[in-house]
């Protein structure tokens, strides 16, 4: 496939990495004897559990359960793909990301993608000149001072202005056909039925919507007067942009906070902007939806809380409702989402102008907690005096509860229901079934009890044990699950010098590779000093184990089978055996 990352440039990069530095330039580390510690980044704590191992170029939370290298840990404290993570780390390193090539020798994906973010780049610019020198800039001006924003802030979120005419961007930017396909493709501009093309943005103000590594991917449009309609306009889906996975702010406010206490969601684009004209900056916007799995995710892994602020109409609860659905199986302990309800016809545009930052915040303290949104919500058209309302807040709740991962959440949620039931919880407890999670990585981590995990897991985490014993093809047909990857890295370190995260990276993808990471995080408690005899007496249990299979499947052979070479095998395998201490 054209445009994929060369596997070995993954490697090289992961090998040039220093996993201290790419975490200390986010997270401030300490030393801790030859490691170093922090708070975890990922989870909510107040005793360091996040621990980065230089040896292994690798981190690990002992919290959370949070680990990987140095590609992760962008992924996951900046909110990247891989791919990104990947094109980040390399630009801290100072190198270039290079594609393999497609049919053709051409790189074609990713030249397509630099064309693509090339252009819309170019299109915000073009927006923010016309918002200086269109014949109409006054008047557009005059309505952002009305608002009260400054041009310090208008240039720092990069607003601008589309054009009133209907083939600005057009003709700025087509030409030829391969560009007006471009400008099709990334939804600049539409075309009708009867094949006229035409600038999708027109006489609106125009908010540049950037990814996580500030790269415009689309735009939003607010008409200059309320009785346009509609009021907003999002650039559609495109190669580019997913409104699911997008914050409107998010950008510009990991620019002036790398760690945050707190999140504000916000409904539109002029909250964010007005909010951060008042000094209120870790504010973003969910591009007019309710906020999505993805996006509060994300924001769980840059702040322990998430407030939800909404206008208090209809539409603006209904939002947040959505919100609280597909929290709830995200929020871990120690994470906090709450619900602000602003009165009708207010928005915190208005609210921030009229009360200043300091009234804005007060309203946020004061924002209602998610255990009671929940059952307000849930309790609006239910009479609790009845048995039936009773009955059905319990069938309302049960399903809801079922779907949170945190055992803190569904207990507080369930003696809650019983406060408000008049029940006594251990019996709602029983009605509500448990969620089926996975044991978490540092407890599985314990249990490794066979030979062949306890062999693949000192490689994993000590690669250069691997030199010190010859590979052994045969051993793949050892009748033990995991023999055949076992051996797959004895190769790996056997034949290259390699750390932890070097080794664990080649796996990256494959179905062997959550529990390799698993195996990086287990408790060996063997003392450095043993590590090497350790791994050469599983290795040599294993050649045995081996040798006995080898000897059963040959000593049944029936007797026309067992050839002189099978006979010399066998004698061979004897005195392997008896010549092993016992």
């Amino acid at each position: 496939m054209a445009g994929l990352i060369p596997k070995d440039f993954i490697q090289d990069l992961v090998a040039r990495a220093d996993i201290q530095s790419v975490v200390d330039s986010r997270v401030r580390l300490k030393k801790a004897g030859r490691n170093y510690q922090a708070c975890c980044p990922f989870h909510s704590e107040k005793t360091p559990s996040f621990t980065v191992a230089p040896d292994k170029q690798f981190y690990h939370c002992f919290g959370c359960g949070a680990h990987g290298n140095a590609i992760d840990f962008i992924m996951e404290y900046d909110g990247l793909e891989f791919p990104d993570a990947v094109e980040v780390l390399a630009a801290e390193l100072g190198l270039e990301v290079p594609r393999e090539k497609g049919r053709g020798g051409v790189s074609r994906d990713r030249v397509e993608i630099e064309n693509d973010f090339e252009l819309m780049e170019k299109v915000a610019q073009f927006f923010m000149q016309q918002l200086r020198y269109h014949e109409k800039s006054t008047q557009v001006i005059d309505y952002l001072k009305n608002r009260g924003l400054t041009g310090e802030t208008a240039k720092a979120f990069g607003i601008g202005y589309a054009p009133s005419e209907w083939d600005s961007v057009l003709k700025k930017f087509g030409g030829n056909a391969k560009a007006e396909q471009q400008l099709l493709a990334l939804k600049l501009v539409s075309e009708n039925e009867r094949g006229r093309r035409f600038d999708f943005f027109r006489d609106r103000l125009m908010f540049p919507i950037r990814d996580r590594r500030g790269r415009v991917v689309g735009f939003g449009g607010r008409v200059l007067d309320n009785e346009q309609n509609p009021k907003y306009l999002n650039s559609p889906e495109t190669r580019l942009f997913h409104k699911g996975r997008e914050l409107y702010g998010f950008y510009e406010m990991k620019q002036h906070y790398k760690q945050l206490e707190q999140v504000i969601i916000v409904e539109g684009y002029m909250d964010v902007v007005a909010l951060a004209q008042h000094g209120v900056r870790n504010s973003v916007a969910s591009l007019g939806t309710a906020a999505t799995p993805d996006q509060l995710q994300l924001l769980f892994r840059q702040s322990p809380q998430v407030v939800c602020c909404f206008d208090g109409d209809r539409a603006g609860r209904d939002a947040a409702w959505r919100a609280l659905e597909n929290a709830l199986p995200l929020l871990r302990d120690g994470q906090d989402l709450r619900f602000l309800f602003l009165p009708e016809g207010d928005d915190p545009d208005s609210i921030v102008r009229a009360e200043g930052q300091q009234g804005f915040m007060q309203r946020i303290e004061q924002a209602t907690s998610l255990r009671s949104y929940f059952f307000e919500h849930l309790s609006a058209t239910i009479d609790l005096t009845q048995d039936a309302g009773k009955g059905a807040l319990i069938a309302a709740a049960k399903p809801l509860i079922e779907r949170m991962q945190s055992e803190f959440y569904r207990d507080l949620m369930l003696e809650e229901l019983a406060r408000r039931l008049g029940r006594d919880v251990t019996q709602l407890n029983q009605m509500i079934a448990k969620p089926t999670v996975k044991m978490p990585a540092s407890e599985a981590s314990k249990k490794r009890s066979t030979p062949i995990e306890r062999a693949m897991g000192l490689l994993v985490q000590h690669p250069e044990l691997g030199k010190t014993v010859p590979v052994n093809n045969a051993l793949e047909a050892l009748k033990v699950e995991g023999a055949r990857v076992f051996v797959a890295l004895h190769r790996q370190t056997y034949s290259n010098d390699l750390n932890s995260a070097q080794l664990l990276e080649g796996w990256r993808g494959t179905r062997y590779e959550e529990n390799l990471r698993s195996l990086a995080q287990w408790n060996h408690q063997i003392r450095e000093e043993h590590l090497e005899q350790e791994f050469k007496d599983t290795y040599m249990f294993l050649i045995d184990r081996y040798l006995e299979q080898r000897y059963e499947e040959l000593r049944t052979l029936p007797p026309q089978e067992l050839t002189t070479e099978r006979l010399r095998e066998i004698e061979q395998i004897i005195r392997a055996l008896k010549s092993t201490p016992s």
